[in-house]
């Protein structure tokens, strides 16, 4: 008979993950603090602090490369550079050449 003044039961709202991931991202793109986009949600700021952390992807271990792996990968990209811009040169002296009006290669 009491039933009619005990308060009503807070219902949980669920929301699904596109709308954590677009409220997450609203937030750290926006500019705004957490607390102002929430609001505008219609959400708690804490909640959405929650779902960045929730939404946060730590890096994959298994493809983690450790500094040695880094620094060789470093030296073999500086060397394949250092051989392209030879390249680069060569071909550019070769042009350099080839269009000389006066170039007595090809004229004979």
């Amino acid at each position: 008979m009491n039933d009619t003044l005990t308060e009503p039961k807070i219902r949980k709202q669920r929301y699904d993950l596109n709308f954590k991931r677009s409220a997450v991202e609203l937030w750290l793109s926006g500019g705004k603090s957490a607390q102002s986009v929430a609001a505008e949600l219609g959400i708690s700021g804490q909640t959405l602090k929650t779902w960045k952390q929730q939404l946060s992807v730590p890096p994959p271990l298994s493809g983690a490369q450790t500094m040695e792996q880094l620094q060789e990968e470093n030296r073999r990209l500086r060397r394949e550079l250092t051989g392209a811009l030879r390249r680069c040169d060569i071909l550019k002296k070769t042009l350099g050449i080839l269009s000389e009006p006066n170039g007595n290669a090809l004229n004979g």
